[in-house]
């Protein structure tokens, strides 16, 4: 395979025409593997709090060991015991799998949907490897595991019919949003209501006391990092998750001094601006899009009321925002 320098406008991938049927076969082979790990680190993950579930990702990751091992027998049949190693990433255009820990952290729900992506990809691939297939023996393989690949929508439901009782897929993805809603909405959604309404009395206070824009957002850029900073430590500090099952600290951390330091920069932006009513006006606009977001979080993953998050939020809200401006223009 030439090598090309990276700046040169050359790649050194391997277009997929130019693979050779060896090559095809060393490409499925690693890609089944790696499919099968995937599908087996789902399950690892999903083990102690979904079982059942994590007994589908086994089928999964059973079914596709099998088609590395029908490959293999191929490869050793027509080209001998050494694999080339070749993988995904040394193909150009080549379909890219996500990284295990990042579909893990969004859930139950994103790794079936990442599953289904999966299985439509190693079809595609196998249907194109078909084609390009000259050895009956190979082809015929080739086909059949394309016609596999077809068929795990159904291997995966008909998995899901053995393993889950009934109603118990329905307990699952209700315990896999509880999990979901105390990780990552509950602590994001306290840091934005902290981060946009501790932050209104002092940001409009600087703004109507001085009427310089620049020290305003100076002001809201350190109450919003620094709100931050103590919300993302407090949230990971003071509860490991362990007994009270709302997850990682690092990862309800994260949501918290994220969207506290997001709620505050909101309405500090602006004072980018020069002019300061400019400025001022956009400020309150976005305060007010800011607490009607609020509301509307609070309403779909908290079931929070609509009317009583409205009040709580919006006139909470004002009145943080009239003190702030009362106080400054004093």
């Amino acid at each position: 395979m030439p090598f090309a320098l990276s700046w040169t406008g050359f790649s050194s991938k391997k277009q997929f025409d130019d693979l050779t049927l060896q090559e095809i076969l060393a490409l499925a082979i690693a890609s089944e593997e790696e499919d099968g790990q995937i599908y087996a680190a789902y399950a690892n993950k999903l083990r102690a709090d979904f079982p059942s579930s994590a007994a589908v990702f086994d089928d999964m990751a059973a079914e596709e060991n099998e088609h590395r091992r029908r490959l293999i027998e191929a490869y050793k049949a027509r080209f001998g015991d050494f694999i080339i190693p070749l993988r995904r990433e040394h193909v150009t255009g080549f379909y890219a799998r996500k990284p295990v820990w990042l579909i893990e952290s969004l859930g139950l729900d994103r790794m079936r949907e990442e599953v289904e992506s999966m299985e439509a990809q190693a079809h595609d691939f196998y249907v194109e490897a078909t084609r390009r297939a000259t050895d009956a023996d190979i082809r015929k393989l080739l086909g059949d595991l394309a016609a596999a690949e077809a068929k795990h929508q159904g291997v995966a439901e008909h998995s899901l019919d053995k393993h889950l009782a009934p109603g118990e897929r329905e307990s699952e993805d209700l315990a896999s949003h509880r999990q979901f809603v105390l990780t990552w909405v509950q602590p994001g959604l306290a840091g934005l209501m902290d981060g946009s309404v501790s932050t209104l009395a002092p940001i409009f206070a600087t703004a109507f006391a001085t009427q310089n824009t620049w020290t305003t957002f100076l002001v809201g850029l350190s109450a919003s990092v620094g709100a931050g900073i103590s919300m993302g430590f407090t949230e990971a500090a003071h509860d490991d998750g362990k007994i009270s099952g709302r997850g990682s600290p690092v990862k309800r951390g994260i949501a918290s001094g994220v969207m506290t330091t997001l709620g505050g920069l909101g309405h500090a932006l602006p004072y980018l601006i020069p002019s300061f009513w400019t400025a001022t006006v956009i400020a309150l606009v976005i305060v007010f899009v800011e607490l009607w977001a609020i509301v509307w979080i609070q309403n779909k993953y908290m079931e929070t009321p609509f009317l009583r998050a409205t009040f709580q939020v919006v006139l909470g809200g004002a009145l943080v925002l009239a003190a702030g401006i009362l106080i400054g223009g004093a």
